[in-house]
């Protein structure tokens, strides 16, 4: 292969040259010449396979180090062996993208969920809880009776004094996990007052 292709990149080297040579104003003779090599080009390359191609192109492309670096060399490709999902693309581009508030009500509901208590744990009264969970429990309770399409929703609404238990155990855990504060220095002129030194 690497013998025939040389003679191969040989002949269309010349051909780009008589090209060259034609397009300056050349003899009939020469242009006889570059129309015979272009026909022995054509003629060569109809012999040519095209799985003889492509094995040139990719060792081709090895020698020069186009396949050095990839991103998944050595590496599972992602969503190989899943069934097909139509909206792929737009999956993958909120998911590269970290799009949010985007999507059908029943996916950004699942989300939200996964994420409600992480956010609940952000806060610090019984009342924002209480009034964060009711405010979930509507917009599921809403999403269910719209039919819009979409996936189903599957969410389910919470109990607001579950959730209110389930705060304070986990606030109070973290409070009990927590290192107790250091007392403030004393500023060097209290030391000195005090006789601390």
């Amino acid at each position: 292969m690497s013998g025939s292709s040389s003679a191969f990149r040989r002949r269309v080297e010349r051909a780009a040259e008589l090209r060259a040579v034609r397009a300056s104003g050349s003899t009939a003779q020469e242009n006889d010449a570059v129309n015979a090599a272009e026909e022995e080009l054509r003629q060569k390359r109809a012999r040519i396979d095209d799985a003889a191609k492509a094995e040139y192109l990719i060792r081709d492309a090895m020698a020069q180090g186009k396949f050095d670096n990839l991103k998944y060399a050595g590496k599972p490709i992602p969503g190989l062996g899943e069934a097909y999902d139509p909206d792929w693309w737009v999956k993958g581009l909120i998911q590269r993208e970290h799009i949010s508030g985007l999507g059908p009500k029943a996916i950004l509901l699942r989300t939200e969920d996964a994420e409600l208590d992480a956010r609940l744990d952000a806060l610090f009264s019984e009342k924002q809880v209480r009034e964060i969970v009711e405010d979930f429990n509507a917009r599921v309770i809403d999403a269910r009776r719209q039919l819009q399409g979409g996936p189903p929703v599957v969410t389910k609404t919470r109990d607001v004094d579950v959730e209110l238990d389930r705060w304070r155990v986990r606030r109070a855990a973290a409070a009990a996990a927590a290192p107790p504060e250091p007392a403030p220095e004393q500023p060097w002129w209290r030391r000195l007052w005090n006789g601390a030194g």
